[in-house]
């Protein structure tokens, strides 16, 4: 697949390195694994000249015996002897940026604590030492988010503050899914662009991965994750378990029962038979990988908040596969397969409204963006994107099936929305189905 979109990106690491020239230039680049770091690290870099390190989970000396190999492949930094410490390491790029400007990328940099916590300090004091007159162009990206967050964003870090620049990868938005889809197979089906959604989420990766093996249409896309030797049977658990580092198992049933659709805290309480307040705290606000989500414009501290998988991949990986690890252990494949067929319209409706959300604000017309429900539950709308500065509006129901659709009671619904609120806005009142993708 080729490379797509990301200009914004392209321009922001391009600039840095343009900049590095002068002044030292120190950035960070975040984002899930598989997002598509490298790629776009590389393709800023075409034609400079640069060195990619990659921090495996070797030891020190191991480590470093590679790096110092890549140094002097990629950009003729020699050294007599071998280097065994970290900290030789990066004073010898530092000197050697004194008087040459290059760029030098630390991949998955959160793996130096795995190896020795204190490298970060060493990295710290030598590059205060140095990058006042250096040419260095720096890039450290990592994908496990609580460490990457840790190393550069607490005050008590050694690397906190030095960052001079720094940006976390999104996936894909849904014009780009759409232009990526259409350009392989330009007869798609609606249904086939919301299961590459559904699937991928826009992360690069996945959607790589079904582009390249020609799987275009939703029954092509869903038969390959259900392959003996698919990627994405075991992605799920590779992703979360890196992040975990005790209570597994209970992280883990939070998240099925949220994908399952049981989405308010007492459901998931009643399952679990414990309170479940302390992981879902830490799932939205270490990990951010759930989000609390309320009724627009709704106070913060509403009790009729639900919570909800932030990332599609997720999402569908623990509505469909996780339930099925006994079945998968057995090469039962064609249950996991069933099961997807089974849960598929309902699930895919519900992932349906997340899509046109996103497309709401990516679209650029409004300034916030969600659904809206009351505390009894019998009124519910599935969309509601509202422009603060003019005071204009947009409230949809969503249907896979566009006949399901009925304005006039939608228009019912709305009248239960709470006036002090949504009074001062003028709505547009419609319909979303698949069409209208």
């Amino acid at each position: 697949m080729k490379f797509y979109d990301r200009e914004k990106e392209l321009e922001l690491l391009r600039n840095s390195e343009a900049q590095a020239e002068k002044a030292a230039s120190f950035t960070v680049l975040m984002g899930r694994r598989r997002i598509g770091k490298t790629s776009l690290i590389l393709k800023a870099l075409e034609g400079k000249p640069f060195a990619y390190l990659f921090v495996s989970r070797d030891n020190e000396a191991m480590l470093c015996d590679k790096m110092q190999r890549e140094l002097q492949n990629s950009l003729g930094i020699n050294v007599f002897g071998r280097i065994s410490r970290f900290r030789e390491l990066f004073e010898v790029i530092m000197q050697a940026s004194q008087t040459r400007h290059f760029t030098v990328v630390f991949d998955e940099i959160q793996n130096l604590y795995r190896i020795n916590a204190a490298l970060f300090s060493e990295m710290q004091e030598i590059w205060d030492r140095y990058h006042r007159s250096s040419h260095i162009n720096l890039i450290a990206c990592g994908s496990i988010h609580t460490l990457m967050k840790r190393i550069f964003e607490n005050r008590a870090e050694p690397l906190y503050g030095r960052a001079t620049s720094k940006f976390t990868l999104r996936p894909f938005d849904t014009s780009v899914l759409k232009e990526i889809l259409g350009d392989h197979a330009p007869a798609y089906q609606p249904d086939d662009l919301l299961t590459l959604y559904m699937i991928t989420g826009g992360v690069a990766k996945y959607v790589e991965l079904l582009m390249d093996a020609g799987c275009f249409s939703r029954q092509e896309m869903l038969d390959y994750v259900c392959r003996q030797d698919s990627y994405f049977l075991t992605e799920g658990r590779d992703l979360v378990s890196n992040e975990f580092s005790n209570d597994y198992n209970t992280y883990f049933s939070i998240l099925q029962l949220l994908a399952s659709g049981m989405t308010r805290i007492s459901e998931i309480d009643g399952v679990l038979g414990k309170s479940s307040g302390v992981y879902l705290a830490n799932l939205e606000n270490n990990y951010e990988m759930i989000s609390k989500v309320r009724p627009l414009f709704s106070k913060v501290g509403s009790k009729v908040s639900k919570y909800a998988i932030r990332d599609n991949f997720l999402n569908f990986w623990f509505r469909f596969v996780y339930p099925y690890q006994n079945a998968i252990e057995r090469n039962q494949l064609h249950l996991v397969r069933e099961g997807m067929e089974e849960g598929y319209s309902q699930f895919s409706g519900r992932v349906l409204e997340t899509y046109f959300q996103s497309k709401a604000m990516e679209s650029g017309k409004y300034t916030e963006v969600g659904n809206w429900w009351d505390r009894s539950g019998e009124n519910e709308v599935d969309l509601v994107a509202v422009n603060e500065q003019n005071h204009t509006g947009f409230i949809a129901e969503v249907k896979r099936n566009p006949r399901k659709i009925s304005l006039p009671a939608l228009a019912k619904k709305v009248e239960a929305l709470p006036q002090a609120t949504f009074g001062k806005y003028q709505f547009t009142l419609g319909g979303l189905s698949l069409d209208d993708m």
